[in-house]
């Protein structure tokens, strides 16, 4: 659909000060998957993401999302400063509104305006807008190579998909928790859930797609399921698969975990033996 080739599946890591996850990116890229997610909670710096791409070869290396509250466009260009001719192509730059401005649509304006008029930029066709409601994805598909979304049914990807248009790409980051105990891997899930639901627009947009206060101060099993994949890695490929065919070009498994759970590359081992024809 869109010119931004990220493949179908992407995994996201998280930052460890052992620099664990470089290894796993290096075996997550010789498992087939086409595209690595950092979440910009953990990128005070931005140096996480250089040091990501020269650990793997190929794949497309992303943040979900760069904290406009926390870097400006100066840390954007420095960091592509110091990337070398084919790092810089793999680098895929995820943004999101200023959530700490007055007007925040508009300062995430301000920041493209900025972007495009410095002399190192990250152009249109390597970037992504976290985007929900209407305005957001109008302006990712005008701006931008197209939207990252989260915490969302595959409904709302059918639908956001009709507000991109064919071209752009759509991204959906999808939670999910391997885990047979059903009910254990829906309470790992409400950790995390409990604190994106009290930021940013999540529970409007959970509101948007049919969810009543009830459900979202519940966290109800029927929402949890809805918004996150549970079960075993058979489970796992059904809901990335729901979120293709719905109009997504790319799925960034997100994994939850807690106690004895399988984390990132545990997840990424188990789905790329079950079925290798999603990933690159």
């Amino acid at each position: 659909m869109s010119e931004l080739e990220l493949g179908s599946l992407g995994l996201v890591l998280n930052v460890a000060d052992d620099r664990a996850h470089l290894a796993q990116a290096a075996e997550a890229e010789q498992l087939g998957f086409s595209a690595l997610w950092l979440f910009g909670g953990q990128l005070e710096l931005l140096q996480p993401l250089a040091e990501l791409l020269r650990a793997t070869e190929k794949v497309q290396v992303a943040p979900a999302i760069v904290s406009l509250d926390v870097h400006g466009v100066d840390d954007v260009v420095r960091l592509l400063e110091v990337l070398g001719d084919g790092e810089a192509d793999r680098l895929v730059g995820g943004f999101g509104a200023p959530q700490q401005a007055a007007r925040p649509l508009a300062g995430l304006r301000e920041f493209l305006d900025e972007l495009d008029a410095a002399d190192v930029s990250l152009p249109a066709a390597r970037r992504l807008i976290a985007a929900l409601g209407p305005r957001k994805l109008e302006l990712a598909r005008d701006r931008a190579a197209g939207a990252i979304t989260m915490l969302v049914t595959p409904a709302y990807t059918a639908w956001a998909r009709e507000v991109l248009g064919p071209d752009a790409t759509l991204v959906v980051i999808q939670p999910v928790v391997l885990d047979a105990d059903l009910g254990r891997a829906r309470q790992t899930v409400r950790g995390p859930l409990g604190f994106l639901l009290s930021v940013g627009g999540y529970a409007a947009n959970m509101r948007r797609m049919g969810f009543g206060d009830d459900d979202i101060a519940a966290m109800s099993d029927e929402l949890v399921d809805a918004i996150a994949t549970v079960g075993d890695a058979d489970a796992i490929l059904a809901g990335v698969r729901a979120h293709l065919d719905a109009g997504a070009d790319h799925v960034a498994l997100s994994v939850f975990s807690e106690g004895d759970q399988p984390g990132a590359i545990e997840v990424a081992r188990a789905v790329a033996a079950v079925d290798p024809t999603l990933r690159g």
